[in-house]
């Protein structure tokens, strides 16, 4: 249903919101004309755009412009919320897509568009809301937390061979050979396809499988271990340095945040 009012093309609705809990589902790739704001109180969302792969955790909301295809995968249990943009009011909102760190108030403003229902049927200060919405969906900014990956088949065996083994530490070296290629060629195709060298490329799929984890209640020495760290302050000092918070002050947001929403 949810993806059913992405294809409701009408400026007397210039927006639609929905929720729903989900659990251990996936919304097959597709597009749809209406842009969308993805958001959950609750667990954690994979979605696929293109050559890019975001985690999207409860601190953080995703946009996706209307007519870019997408897939979602969302991880044991979500409570999910969205809002379908209709293409009359998209003129001034991104145009790409991206995640991006969701403040309270667009938050507060995606529970109050829900609130209206679909009908259509809108008061004047339901309307003045939806602008103030739009308004702030304008202002909205790309977060680092997304991870690229390729078409290159060459690449594209190094990279799943990387995502496949998490905890490996292995050098570009060990890839390179597997791939029957010299490192020099193998690190020119990861900065050339992924826009980023090899050892930062695989330092953020470790940051986005540690938030996929985070949100799934993985104690942090667990994480760490999983993820090829010696220590668990190994891991702690990665991850300060690329989120710029520790990853138990990051469950500890998260957790604060639901409570403020919950009250």
């Amino acid at each position: 249903m949810a993806t059913d009012y992405g294809y409701q093309i009408d400026p007397l609705i210039p927006v639609i919101g929905y929720t729903e809990m989900v659990t251990n589902e996936m919304c097959i790739s597709h597009s749809h004309p209406r842009g969308q704001l993805i958001y959950a109180t609750r667990g954690v969302m994979n979605v696929v755009v293109g050559n890019h792969i975001w985690v999207v955790n409860p601190l953080q909301g995703l946009w996706l412009p209307g007519g870019v295809e997408h897939q979602v995968t969302f991880q044991k249990d979500v409570n999910y919320y969205s809002v379908f943009v209709d293409p009359s009011v998209m003129k001034g909102l991104p145009e790409n897509s991206f995640s991006f760190d969701i403040p309270m108030f667009l938050k507060q403003l995606v529970f109050k568009i829900i609130s209206f229902g679909t009908s259509g049927n809108l008061t004047d200060s339901q309307r003045r809301l939806i602008a103030v919405f739009l308004d702030e969906l304008a202002l909205i900014v790309p977060s680092a937390t997304f991870l690229p990956t390729t078409n290159n088949e060459r690449l594209q065996k190094v990279v799943e061979l990387l995502m496949n083994d998490v905890s490996s530490k292995q050098t570009i070296h060990y890839y390179a050979e597997l791939s029957f290629m010299s490192s020099r060629t193998l690190s020119r195709l990861f900065i050339k396809e992924l826009g980023m060298n090899f050892s930062d490329w695989r330092t953020r799929m470790k940051l986005l499988e540690a938030i996929k984890r985070l949100g799934e209640k993985q104690s942090i020495k667990e994480i760490a271990l999983d993820l090829g760290y010696e220590t668990a302050s190994a891991f702690i000092y990665m991850f300060k340095k690329h989120l710029g918070t520790t990853p138990s002050n990051y469950i500890l947001e998260d957790e604060n945040e639901s409570e403020k929403l919950i009250a």
